[in-house]
């Protein structure tokens, strides 16, 4: 019998385009004989909406015409199996289309890459690919994920991070940052991925434009010294905290000194229908094999440390006189799953998708196994609002 794979992509996001490229892309290398593939797109309100030709890019030319054309669906748990069912419900006739065996978020960016649509998993009882609620998040934070790998002995560049409660007083915010930090200086959203909202910045003036344009993205922002001579090397991870492995290493060629959205999607002279998979790039990167080597550990052991699991992608910043590097991001669902980084090592994207929803199904079993729960009287014996209740 085939796996019922249900395929969540879109999202209340700024990088919600981006995900319906990356969805299409994975859907295309699903095996058929393996799975039954169930396109679930969500739009930027956060509703589900199901039709059998969002498998192609073509139908989201016209995406109102499209979701006149398609189910909106809500998901139960009901007698141990999440069902898709239609919404809202009819008074007459059938409402159930389908039940979903596994999820397969291929989402981008804030509401669905940073725990919001894993806890929702969580909550159906639903087993899904990739990082689990906590490692989303962290992985989206781009602060908390840079503390927490410095208090793990990870190479991670300085940075300050500042709510839009500090900016209410932009002044203040301009003049903290020239006391702590060097032009150049990087200005970035907390929580953000496809670069949106990221600036280098070699004044006040700039530095002013920058924040104003990052907040406009998030509540919050960093800000973070600009590593000289700078090159990105980029290396995807596969698995669990048991076992996990590297991809190759790739080095983005971007126009700009910050590789930004335009280099990513838009440039390239591919259509954006390729998604990460057009941008200009040297796979395997230029760097000696001793650097690739410890690039590629370090992508490993920051992977487990985080408790990740399915695939990420963890980007590095090279200072590339003196060969130091540093952990600049994780994306935990990246563009494209990063299948063009395992195809270079011979792991072709239909293998890349089995095993990650392999390693979901296991990450279920192992939980099942956990007891959430233990009998107790406390409730008959709470006595709400008698003499020395605690209630």
């Amino acid at each position: 019998m085939k796996i019922r794979v249900g395929v969540f992509f879109g999202g209340k996001s700024v990088e919600h385009e981006v995900s319906v490229i990356s969805a299409v892309q994975a859907m295309k290398n699903l095996n058929e004989e393996k799975y039954d593939i169930i396109p679930i797109y969500i739009t930027k309100k956060g509703e589900f909406f199901t039709n059998a030709v969002m498998r192609e890019i073509k139908a989201f030319e016209d995406v109102d015409l499209l979701l006149q054309k398609s189910q909106r669906v809500t998901f139960i748990n009901y007698e141990n199996k999440v069902v898709m069912t239609k919404y809202p419900a009819k008074k007459l006739g059938k409402n159930d289309i389908s039940y979903i065996d596994v999820a397969l978020p291929v989402t981008h960016g804030t509401n669905v890459e940073d725990g919001a649509l894993q806890g929702y998993f969580k909550s159906l009882g639903l087993p899904f690919a990739g990082c689990d609620v906590l490692s989303s998040a962290i992985g989206m934070d781009k602060y908390v994920s840079k503390v927490l790998l410095r208090n793990g002995g990870f190479p991670v560049v300085d940075g300050y991070r500042y709510s839009f409660v500090n900016y209410k007083n932009p002044e203040n915010v301009v003049n903290d940052i020239e006391k702590k930090l060097e032009y150049p200086i990087i200005i970035k959203p907390v929580n953000l991925g496809s670069s949106i909202g990221i600036s280098k910045v070699n004044t006040k003036e700039e530095l002013e434009v920058a924040l104003e344009d990052a907040f406009s993205y998030a509540s919050a922002i960093i800000a973070e010294p600009c590593v000289a001579n700078l090159r990105e090397i980029n290396c995807s991870v596969l698995g669990d905290i048991e076992f996990a492995e590297a991809s190759e290493c790739e080095e983005p060629l971007n126009a700009s000194d910050i590789l930004n959205f335009h280099d990513k999607y838009e440039d390239g002279g591919k259509s954006s229908k390729a998604g990460m998979a057009s941008l200009k790039r040297k796979i395997p990167a230029n760097i000696s094999d001793e650097l690739r080597e410890n690039i590629r550990k370090t992508a490993v052991e920051s992977f487990k440390y985080l408790n990740c699991n399915g695939v990420a992608r963890i980007d590095f910043l090279l200072n590339n006189h003196t060969q130091e590097f540093y952990i600049n991001e994780f994306n935990t669902i990246p563009g494209s799953l990063s299948f063009y980084l395992w195809d270079k090592i011979g792991m072709k994207y239909n293998a890349l998708l089995d095993r990650m929803i392999e390693l979901a199904l296991k990450r279920f079993r192992q939980e099942s196994e956990i007891t959430f729960s233990f009998d107790t009287n406390i409730l008959s014996n709470a006595g709400l609002g008698s003499k020395g209740s605690k209630l």
